[in-house]
Protein backbone atom coordinates (compact mmCIF):
# COMPACT_ATOMS: atom_id res chain seq x y z
CA UNK A 1 0.00 0.00 0.00
CA UNK A 2 1.50 3.33 -1.10
CA UNK A 3 1.55 6.32 1.30
CA UNK A 4 -1.57 8.53 1.10
CA UNK A 5 -1.34 11.88 -0.71
CA UNK A 6 -2.56 15.10 0.85
CA UNK A 7 -6.35 15.17 0.37
CA UNK A 8 -8.30 18.35 1.17
CA UNK A 9 -11.65 16.55 0.83
CA UNK A 10 -10.97 14.71 4.11
CA UNK A 11 -10.84 17.95 6.12
CA UNK A 12 -12.64 18.02 9.47
CA UNK A 13 -13.51 21.32 11.20
CA UNK A 14 -14.08 21.90 14.90
CA UNK A 15 -14.81 25.55 15.64
CA UNK A 16 -13.88 27.33 18.83
CA UNK A 17 -16.51 28.01 21.46
CA UNK A 18 -14.57 31.02 22.80
CA UNK A 19 -13.95 33.39 19.86
CA UNK A 20 -11.48 36.20 20.43
CA UNK A 21 -12.32 39.87 20.29
CA UNK A 22 -10.95 41.61 17.20
CA UNK A 23 -8.20 44.14 17.84
CA UNK A 24 -8.55 47.62 16.33
CA UNK A 25 -6.18 48.14 13.41
CA UNK A 26 -4.05 50.69 15.26
CA UNK A 27 -3.17 48.00 17.83
CA UNK A 28 -2.06 45.37 15.33
CA UNK A 29 1.64 44.56 15.81
CA UNK A 30 3.05 42.31 13.10
CA UNK A 31 2.79 38.65 14.08
CA UNK A 32 1.75 39.23 17.70
CA UNK A 33 -1.96 38.34 17.62
CA UNK A 34 -3.50 35.24 16.07
CA UNK A 35 -6.82 33.99 14.81
CA UNK A 36 -9.08 31.46 16.52
CA UNK A 37 -7.95 28.29 14.72
CA UNK A 38 -5.05 26.21 13.48
CA UNK A 39 -4.93 23.92 10.44
CA UNK A 40 -2.90 20.71 10.91
CA UNK A 41 -2.00 17.62 8.87
CA UNK A 42 0.27 14.88 10.19
CA UNK A 43 2.56 12.81 7.96
CA UNK A 44 4.38 9.53 8.46
CA UNK A 45 6.75 7.81 6.07
CA UNK A 46 4.71 4.61 6.35
CA UNK A 47 1.18 5.97 5.89
CA UNK A 48 1.69 9.31 4.13
CA UNK A 49 -0.58 12.29 4.81
CA UNK A 50 -3.29 11.95 7.43
CA UNK A 51 -6.64 13.67 7.91
CA UNK A 52 -6.44 17.50 7.76
CA UNK A 53 -8.06 19.24 10.72
CA UNK A 54 -9.06 22.78 11.59
CA UNK A 55 -9.40 23.07 15.36
CA UNK A 56 -9.24 25.82 18.00
CA UNK A 57 -5.80 27.47 18.23
CA UNK A 58 -3.62 25.57 20.71
CA UNK A 59 -0.08 24.88 21.77
CA UNK A 60 1.86 22.00 20.20
CA UNK A 61 3.01 19.13 22.38
CA UNK A 62 6.52 17.98 21.44
CA UNK A 63 8.86 15.46 23.00
CA UNK A 64 12.13 17.14 24.11
CA UNK A 65 13.96 14.87 21.64
CA UNK A 66 11.86 15.94 18.63
CA UNK A 67 14.13 16.38 15.59
CA UNK A 68 13.02 19.91 14.69
CA UNK A 69 14.26 21.13 18.08
CA UNK A 70 17.76 19.73 17.57
CA UNK A 71 18.56 19.65 13.87
CA UNK A 72 16.39 22.43 12.37
CA UNK A 73 14.05 20.20 10.38
CA UNK A 74 11.77 23.22 9.94
CA UNK A 75 10.62 25.48 7.14
CA UNK A 76 7.83 27.93 6.49
CA UNK A 77 6.16 30.22 4.00
CA UNK A 78 4.73 33.73 4.20
CA UNK A 79 1.45 34.53 2.46
CA UNK A 80 -1.30 37.10 2.83
CA UNK A 81 -5.06 37.24 2.42
CA UNK A 82 -6.50 40.63 1.46
CA UNK A 83 -9.90 42.19 0.98
CA UNK A 84 -10.45 43.62 -2.48
CA UNK A 85 -12.44 46.75 -3.32
CA UNK A 86 -15.66 44.75 -3.02
CA UNK A 87 -14.71 43.24 0.33
CA UNK A 88 -14.00 39.77 -1.08
CA UNK A 89 -11.06 37.82 0.35
CA UNK A 90 -8.21 37.09 -2.03
CA UNK A 91 -4.79 35.48 -1.73
CA UNK A 92 -1.81 36.47 -3.88
CA UNK A 93 -0.05 33.95 -6.13
CA UNK A 94 -0.31 31.11 -3.64
CA UNK A 95 0.86 28.63 -6.26
CA UNK A 96 4.28 30.28 -6.13
CA UNK A 97 4.43 29.83 -2.37
CA UNK A 98 3.48 26.17 -2.68
CA UNK A 99 6.20 25.60 -5.28
CA UNK A 100 8.78 27.29 -3.05
CA UNK A 101 7.63 25.43 0.04
CA UNK A 102 8.01 22.09 -1.71
CA UNK A 103 11.49 23.07 -2.91
CA UNK A 104 12.40 23.91 0.68
CA UNK A 105 10.89 20.64 1.93
CA UNK A 106 12.93 18.60 -0.53
CA UNK A 107 16.14 20.40 0.49
CA UNK A 108 15.35 19.87 4.18
CA UNK A 109 14.59 16.14 3.75
CA UNK A 110 10.95 16.73 4.75
CA UNK A 111 7.90 15.39 2.87
CA UNK A 112 6.53 17.23 -0.14
CA UNK A 113 2.82 17.56 -0.83
CA UNK A 114 0.27 18.51 -3.47
CA UNK A 115 0.29 22.32 -3.44
CA UNK A 116 -3.17 22.60 -5.00
CA UNK A 117 -4.64 20.46 -2.24
CA UNK A 118 -3.02 22.59 0.44
CA UNK A 119 -4.34 25.75 -1.21
CA UNK A 120 -7.83 24.23 -0.98
CA UNK A 121 -7.25 23.76 2.74
CA UNK A 122 -6.09 27.38 3.05
CA UNK A 123 -9.29 28.52 1.32
CA UNK A 124 -11.36 26.51 3.82
CA UNK A 125 -9.34 27.98 6.67
CA UNK A 126 -10.06 31.50 5.39
CA UNK A 127 -13.81 30.84 5.32
CA UNK A 128 -13.56 29.89 9.00
CA UNK A 129 -11.40 32.92 9.90
CA UNK A 130 -13.04 35.44 7.57
CA UNK A 131 -13.75 38.00 10.29
CA UNK A 132 -10.02 38.36 11.02
CA UNK A 133 -9.16 39.66 7.51
CA UNK A 134 -8.85 43.43 8.02
CA UNK A 135 -9.75 46.15 5.54
CA UNK A 136 -7.67 49.12 4.46
CA UNK A 137 -4.51 49.81 2.49
CA UNK A 138 -1.55 47.85 3.81
CA UNK A 139 -3.64 45.64 6.11
CA UNK A 140 -4.11 41.90 5.63
CA UNK A 141 -4.23 38.49 7.25
CA UNK A 142 -0.71 37.09 7.28
CA UNK A 143 -0.66 33.32 6.70
CA UNK A 144 2.17 31.17 8.03
CA UNK A 145 2.27 27.61 6.59
CA UNK A 146 4.89 25.64 8.50
CA UNK A 147 6.40 22.16 8.17
CA UNK A 148 8.41 20.52 10.95
CA UNK A 149 10.01 17.15 11.52
CA UNK A 150 8.37 15.48 14.54
CA UNK A 151 10.18 12.15 14.86
CA UNK A 152 11.68 11.51 18.29
CA UNK A 153 15.35 10.60 18.65
CA UNK A 154 18.82 12.13 18.67
CA UNK A 155 20.17 10.34 15.62
CA UNK A 156 20.76 12.63 12.65
CA UNK A 157 18.57 11.27 9.86
CA UNK A 158 15.65 12.26 7.66
CA UNK A 159 12.40 12.55 9.67
CA UNK A 160 9.87 9.75 9.33
CA UNK A 161 7.18 11.85 11.05
CA UNK A 162 6.24 15.43 10.24
CA UNK A 163 3.56 18.04 10.88
CA UNK A 164 2.27 20.53 8.32
CA UNK A 165 0.30 23.34 9.90
CA UNK A 166 -1.06 26.83 9.28
CA UNK A 167 -1.61 29.74 11.63
CA UNK A 168 -2.65 33.29 10.78
CA UNK A 169 -2.15 36.78 12.17
CA UNK A 170 -4.01 39.99 11.24
CA UNK A 171 -1.33 42.58 10.40
CA UNK A 172 -0.56 46.08 9.30
CA UNK A 173 2.93 47.41 8.42
CA UNK A 174 5.89 45.11 9.02
CA UNK A 175 8.35 47.77 10.18
CA UNK A 176 7.87 49.72 13.40
CA UNK A 177 8.10 52.97 11.41
CA UNK A 178 4.88 52.02 9.65
CA UNK A 179 4.82 52.65 5.92
CA UNK A 180 7.60 55.25 6.04
CA UNK A 181 10.95 54.73 4.25
CA UNK A 182 13.47 52.56 6.10
CA UNK A 183 17.19 52.84 6.74
CA UNK A 184 19.54 49.89 6.22
CA UNK A 185 23.04 49.01 7.39
CA UNK A 186 25.18 47.31 4.74
CA UNK A 187 26.72 44.38 6.59
CA UNK A 188 29.90 42.57 5.57
CA UNK A 189 31.29 41.39 8.92
CA UNK A 190 28.78 38.51 8.92
CA UNK A 191 27.37 36.44 6.05
CA UNK A 192 23.71 35.48 5.63
CA UNK A 193 24.22 32.88 2.86
CA UNK A 194 26.93 31.48 0.61
CA UNK A 195 27.24 29.75 -2.78
CA UNK A 196 25.70 26.26 -2.86
CA UNK A 197 24.25 26.78 0.60
CA UNK A 198 20.58 27.08 1.56
CA UNK A 199 20.01 30.83 1.18
CA UNK A 200 17.47 30.23 -1.59
CA UNK A 201 15.21 28.15 0.69
CA UNK A 202 12.82 29.45 3.33
CA UNK A 203 14.29 27.53 6.24
CA UNK A 204 14.11 28.81 9.79
CA UNK A 205 17.86 28.22 10.10
CA UNK A 206 18.47 31.00 7.56
CA UNK A 207 17.06 33.61 9.91
CA UNK A 208 18.60 32.89 13.30
CA UNK A 209 22.10 34.04 12.25
CA UNK A 210 20.66 37.36 11.07
CA UNK A 211 19.21 38.46 14.39
CA UNK A 212 22.35 39.48 16.30
CA UNK A 213 23.68 41.70 13.45
CA UNK A 214 20.17 43.15 13.07
CA UNK A 215 20.10 44.01 16.77
CA UNK A 216 23.42 45.79 16.37
CA UNK A 217 22.13 47.68 13.34
CA UNK A 218 19.05 48.74 15.31
CA UNK A 219 21.26 50.40 17.96
CA UNK A 220 22.55 52.61 15.15
CA UNK A 221 19.06 53.54 13.97
CA UNK A 222 18.58 51.04 11.14
CA UNK A 223 15.55 48.84 10.44
CA UNK A 224 17.40 45.95 8.76
CA UNK A 225 20.73 44.74 7.40
CA UNK A 226 21.60 44.86 3.73
CA UNK A 227 23.60 41.66 3.40
CA UNK A 228 26.83 41.79 1.41
CA UNK A 229 28.96 38.88 0.20
CA UNK A 230 32.63 38.55 -0.60
CA UNK A 231 35.49 41.01 -0.73
CA UNK A 232 33.78 42.66 -3.71
CA UNK A 233 30.80 43.64 -1.54
CA UNK A 234 28.14 41.99 -3.69
CA UNK A 235 24.63 42.95 -2.61
CA UNK A 236 22.40 39.96 -1.89
CA UNK A 237 19.19 40.83 0.00
CA UNK A 238 17.79 42.56 3.07
CA UNK A 239 16.93 40.53 6.16
CA UNK A 240 13.20 40.53 5.39
CA UNK A 241 12.99 41.40 1.71
CA UNK A 242 14.61 41.38 -1.72
CA UNK A 243 16.14 44.67 -2.85
CA UNK A 244 15.87 46.82 -5.99
CA UNK A 245 17.76 49.90 -7.24
CA UNK A 246 16.78 52.36 -9.95
CA UNK A 247 19.61 54.14 -11.76
CA UNK A 248 19.79 56.80 -14.47
CA UNK A 249 22.55 56.39 -17.05
CA UNK A 250 24.66 59.09 -18.67
CA UNK A 251 22.55 58.94 -21.85
CA UNK A 252 19.33 59.50 -19.88
CA UNK A 253 18.08 55.92 -20.05
CA UNK A 254 17.20 54.21 -16.78
CA UNK A 255 17.82 50.79 -15.27
CA UNK A 256 15.92 48.84 -12.62
CA UNK A 257 18.29 46.32 -11.02
CA UNK A 258 17.92 43.48 -8.52
CA UNK A 259 20.49 40.79 -7.65
CA UNK A 260 20.16 37.50 -9.58
CA UNK A 261 18.82 34.22 -8.25
CA UNK A 262 22.26 32.69 -7.81
CA UNK A 263 21.35 30.40 -4.91
CA UNK A 264 22.19 32.91 -2.18
CA UNK A 265 18.93 34.87 -2.08
CA UNK A 266 15.31 33.91 -1.60
CA UNK A 267 13.27 33.79 -4.84
CA UNK A 268 10.62 36.17 -3.55
CA UNK A 269 7.07 36.07 -4.90
CA UNK A 270 6.77 39.87 -4.65
CA UNK A 271 10.20 40.17 -6.30
CA UNK A 272 9.01 38.03 -9.20
CA UNK A 273 5.80 40.04 -9.49
CA UNK A 274 7.73 43.33 -9.50
CA UNK A 275 9.98 42.12 -12.31
CA UNK A 276 7.03 40.85 -14.37
CA UNK A 277 5.12 44.10 -14.01
CA UNK A 278 8.18 46.27 -14.72
CA UNK A 279 9.06 44.32 -17.87
CA UNK A 280 5.48 44.41 -19.10
CA UNK A 281 4.65 48.03 -18.30
CA UNK A 282 7.81 50.15 -18.40
CA UNK A 283 8.78 51.67 -21.75
CA UNK A 284 11.71 49.55 -23.04
CA UNK A 285 13.05 52.61 -24.90
CA UNK A 286 13.46 54.34 -21.54
CA UNK A 287 13.99 51.45 -19.12
CA UNK A 288 16.00 48.25 -18.90
CA UNK A 289 15.02 45.76 -16.19
CA UNK A 290 17.93 43.56 -15.15
CA UNK A 291 18.77 40.78 -12.72
CA UNK A 292 22.51 41.19 -12.37
CA UNK A 293 25.25 41.31 -9.80
CA UNK A 294 25.97 44.68 -8.28
CA UNK A 295 28.14 45.81 -5.40
CA UNK A 296 27.67 48.30 -2.61
CA UNK A 297 30.53 50.24 -4.18
CA UNK A 298 28.60 50.66 -7.44
CA UNK A 299 25.56 51.90 -5.55
CA UNK A 300 27.67 54.40 -3.58
CA UNK A 301 29.50 55.66 -6.68
CA UNK A 302 26.28 56.15 -8.59
CA UNK A 303 24.64 57.86 -5.64
CA UNK A 304 27.63 60.21 -5.38
CA UNK A 305 27.14 61.10 -9.07
CA UNK A 306 23.41 61.65 -8.63
CA UNK A 307 22.55 58.52 -10.61
CA UNK A 308 20.73 56.61 -7.85
CA UNK A 309 17.08 57.45 -8.39
CA UNK A 310 15.43 55.14 -5.91
CA UNK A 311 15.85 52.03 -3.76
CA UNK A 312 13.17 49.74 -2.37
CA UNK A 313 12.61 46.30 -0.93
CA UNK A 314 9.95 43.72 -1.78
CA UNK A 315 8.50 40.92 0.30
CA UNK A 316 5.23 39.42 1.47
CA UNK A 317 5.61 40.94 4.93
CA UNK A 318 7.23 44.22 3.85
CA UNK A 319 5.10 44.56 0.65
CA UNK A 320 7.04 47.26 -1.28
CA UNK A 321 9.08 49.26 1.19
CA UNK A 322 10.98 52.42 0.17
CA UNK A 323 14.61 52.70 1.31
CA UNK A 324 15.90 56.21 1.93
CA UNK A 325 19.33 55.49 3.44
CA UNK A 326 22.04 52.81 3.46
CA UNK A 327 24.94 53.15 5.87
CA UNK A 328 28.19 51.53 4.74
CA UNK A 329 31.51 51.86 6.58
CA UNK A 330 30.18 54.81 8.56
CA UNK A 331 28.98 56.77 5.53
CA UNK A 332 25.39 57.21 4.34
CA UNK A 333 24.12 56.47 0.83
CA UNK A 334 20.96 58.49 0.27
CA UNK A 335 18.07 57.58 -2.02
CA UNK A 336 15.26 60.00 -2.89
CA UNK A 337 12.09 58.26 -1.78
CA UNK A 338 9.97 61.28 -2.70
CA UNK A 339 10.88 61.05 -6.35
CA UNK A 340 8.31 59.47 -8.69
CA UNK A 341 10.86 57.40 -10.58
CA UNK A 342 8.47 55.08 -12.35
CA UNK A 343 4.80 54.33 -12.28
CA UNK A 344 3.46 50.88 -13.16
CA UNK A 345 -0.27 50.96 -13.79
Amino acid sequence: MSPAPLDASKLTITKTTTPKELLPKEKLVFGKSFTDHILEVEWTKEKGWGVPTITPYHNLSLNPATSCLHYSFELFEGMKAYRDSEGKIRTFRGDKNMERMNRSAKRAALPTFDGEEFMKLIDKFLTVEERFVPTGYGYSLYLRPTLIGTNVGLGVSAPDHALLYLIASPVGPYFSAGFKPVSLEATDYAVRAWPKGVGAYKLGANYVSCIEPQMQAATRGHSQNLWLFGEEGYITEVGAMNVFFAFVNEDGTKELVTPPLDGMILPGVTRDSTLELARAKLDPKEWSVNERKLTIHEVKERADKGELLEAFGTGTAAIVSPIDNIEFNGKNIKADCNRETFVVK
